[in-house]
């Protein structure tokens, strides 16, 4: 018979800034492990207080290298950081397949920095599902910045800007970035914008077709953010000042008119929205001989689709969760 998991100790273990708690109890998140709804319960009273950052943008623009120089630049003002780094998963274990830890290992020995790798495990948007409860876990053990890397796919990374209280688009010169500007995808999403790799030929023209393109969007009212367009060299840890200022800026800007609290709500009632979905999929497991059942009954003509549907809500009161998945009730 397995142990039980305890898990008031671990997360009293992680609020002491343990490092192995932190990461067992982020593991616990990635299982959906049937002790998920009590780690949650344990960890609601320690929440609320991290300010948490995403920065994603097309592949090649240098994601996990500005990560590790932001690390290094919060690191110099005292913060204590951690770092989800969303990888893409491996077509075999389903785990993480390029491990940013390895491109961070500077931060490796330092105990107020916890980084830890995720795998999308195939969820689109850039993130990987767990992301919104790993977020609660670093924030309850007493991070005060969190960065969340995105995975790296291009235009449909947008889900970061619902995760994160600011989203930074980080883009480079000479990789298209004119007619990554057009497609306007990620650029929708930031509230701070970084031509990384600056030292190269481009940098300028990157910088300037991309204030073009904010300034084709809606006008602006009086005292609404007007995202900056930043420049760094994160290899060399150029321009990073610069970027964690505009951080702090918009950070001071948004807890001043709302705007924080507002993001912040909206990122909670869309995990609830997940949570409860989850737990009416898990109910709707149950009924696969009535759903069976009612889809003979429309390819016969006796039933309509949305008849059907209705029977099959109905039937979810008397449903019950599978073992593992989670619960409403």
């Amino acid at each position: 018979m397995p142990r039980r998991t305890d898990v008031p100790t671990l997360v009293a273990q992680a609020r002491d800034g343990q490092p192995r708690a932190v990461a067992r109890l982020i593991s616990l998140v990635e299982d959906a492990s049937p002790v998920l709804r009590e780690v949650m319960a344990a960890l609601a009273p320690y929440t609320g207080h991290a300010y948490v950052v995403g920065l994603t943008g097309p592949p090649g623009v240098g994601k996990s290298t500005s990560t590790s120089a932001l690390v290094g630049a919060f690191r110099a003002r005292g913060k204590r950081v951690g770092v989800l780094a969303v990888d893409p998963s491996s077509p075999f274990s389903g785990g993480a397949l390029l491990g940013d830890r390895i491109r961070m290992q500077d931060h490796a020995t330092d105990p107020e920095v916890f980084i830890r790798s995720m795998a999308s495990r195939g969820h689109l948007g850039g993130l990987a599902w767990a992301t919104p409860q790993a977020l609660r876990v670093l924030d309850a053990a007493g991070c005060d910045v969190i960065l969340v890397e995105t995975v790296g796919v291009g235009q449909s990374e947008i889900e970061v800007a619902s995760a994160a209280d600011t989203t930074v688009v980080l883009m480079a010169p000479g990789m298209g970035d004119g007619i990554q500007a057009a497609k306007a995808g990620i650029l929708e999403i930031g509230d701070v914008y970084v031509v990384n790799k600056a030292d190269r030929d481009g940098a300028q023209t990157t910088a300037r077709e991309l204030n073009h393109m904010l300034s084709l969007g809606p006008a602006r009212e009086a005292g609404a953010w007007r995202p900056p367009i930043l420049k760094t060299v994160a290899s060399r840890g150029e321009g990073l000042d610069e970027v964690v200022e505009a951080l702090e800026k918009h950070h001071a800007w948004m807890s001043g008119n709302g705007m924080l609290r507002t993001r912040r709500q909206r990122r909670v009632r869309a995990e609830i929205e997940a949570i409860a979905l989850a737990a009416l999929r898990a109910r709707m497991g149950g009924l696969s001989a009535a759903g069976d059942a009612l889809a003979d009954r429309v390819v016969d003509g006796t039933l309509d689709p949305y008849a059907a549907a209705d029977e099959l809500v109905a039937g979810l009161g008397a449903g019950q969760p599978s073992a593992g998945q989670p619960s409403v009730g």
